[in-house]
């Protein structure tokens, strides 16, 4: 087998961290954004729906046409950087007396949209260079893709020379300019790699094989787990920190225990290979799990501790993602690896929007310290699924 060029992995990286900054963005400058627009505290939570919605149907779409089989991915991840900049800079370009949420909930979504053609289409261009080897080179994909959404934070708190209503349009047009050149990155210097599958469709069918196989169906569940803690916890760490923080603080905070998400992906992605993804994902689904019910004494604990607790737990909330998609694309048959992939992604999403909308509405009328606990309800069912995996004895499979 030819030797893979040592820059593309990099590349890859770079270009999904530039791309997937767009996630966030809206989150890391709503403080503003609610001041300049007059929108209400819940507002956090539909805005980041809408880029989930979004990624789910976009995700849908991209499968049916196969558009990352049927066309160069390079390009893909190209034209969707740019499309994905072009409505995440309309929000800080677009006049702001005429901007109102409707307009902003559909930009989002929109943004979300092409974001389908940011992270799994950078998945399946590394598959084509490391068809063997692929976990590890998931460990840093997805770690780029925490920091990549952690980032808007930081571009936030660098900028933070006031309160002024027009601080947030430099941040949205920063993180708009750095996916545009991840993509132009990616395409200039990525070749097609050569081991592209041939080009398939949807099949829907797939979902049958989560009920038929034992080992698939523990992953799935685990992830689905996994997925109703994740990005809701992510929505609520400003408002976290927020409890002892104030001003550029909460943004640099923020990027931190975000960000540190992405070194509980490439440790654990090196830890799989000695110890397996399922013990390395159980491990830390259990880890995030324990955070959540901790909430009410850290949340009255002293400084370190506190900050001690929000590391440990960005670092485990993010760090089994990996390994999760390692699970499914490893038990998943042979034949239905994309579909299963796609379908269970898209279902996962959709219980991240159930758990942002339940939680951000029940923060307004609840204290944090009795509702972060709630979060645990998550990681306690994909163990529970996990089990038959985590009890498995000899050798760990490795992805």
């Amino acid at each position: 087998m030819a030797t893979v060029p040592r820059h593309v992995l990099p590349v890859i990286v770079a270009a999904q961290f530039c791309g997937t900054s767009l996630w966030f963005a809206v989150n890391a400058v709503m403080p503003d954004l609610q001041r300049s627009l007059g929108l209400d505290a819940a507002a956090v939570g539909a805005l980041t729906s809408a880029v989930q919605l979004g990624f789910i149907a976009g995700t849908l779409v991209f499968a049916l046409l196969a558009v990352a089989d049927r066309h160069s991915p390079r390009l893909v991840f190209l034209l969707c950087a740019a499309a994905g900049a072009l409505c995440n800079a309309a929000v800080a370009l677009w006049p702001t007396a005429s901007l109102d949420f409707a307009t902003l909930w559909t930009l989002r979504a929109l943004t979300g949209f092409f974001l389908a053609g940011i992270y799994p289409v950078g998945m399946k261009i590394a598959a084509t260079w490391y068809p063997q080897g692929l976990g590890r080179a998931l460990g840093w994909l997805i770690g780029a893709l925490v920091l990549g959404t952690a980032l808007p934070h930081a571009l936030r708190a660098i900028g933070a020379v006031g309160e002024g209503s027009a601080a947030w349009q430099p941040v949205m047009l920063a993180v708009s300019g750095l996916a545009l050149a991840g993509g132009v990155g990616l395409w200039a210097s990525v070749p097609d790699g050569a081991h592209l599958p041939r080009a398939s469709t949807l099949q829907w069918r797939a979902l049958g094989a989560i009920a038929t196989e034992p080992r698939l169906r523990a992953s799935v569940l685990g992830y689905f787990g996994h997925m109703w803690e994740l990005y809701t916890l992510w929505v609520l760490v400003p408002a976290i920190l927020a409890t002892r923080l104030a001003g550029a603080a909460v943004s640099w905070a923020a990027f931190a225990v975000i960000g540190a998400g992405a070194l509980g992906c490439v440790l654990g992605g090196q830890l799989a290979l000695r110890l397996g993804s399922a013990r390395v994902a159980g491990a830390q689904l259990a880890t995030s799990g324990l955070c959540c019910l901790c909430a009410p004494l850290a949340l009255q604990a002293g400084d370190a501790v506190f900050a001690a607790w929000l590391l440990v737990w960005g670092i485990s909330v993010a760090g089994d993602s990996p390994q999760f998609s390692a699970l499914t694309a490893g038990n998943a048959p042979r034949a239905a690896v994309g579909s299963v992939l796609t379908l269970v992604n898209s279902i996962g999403f959709a219980i991240s929007i159930a758990s942002i909308s339940l939680f951000v509405a029940l923060a307004q009328r609840h204290a944090l310290a009795w509702l972060l606990p709630a979060l645990g309800l998550g990681p306690a069912l994909g163990l529970w699924a996990m089990w038959p995996l985590l009890r498995e004895r000899g050798a760990p499979r490795k992805a």
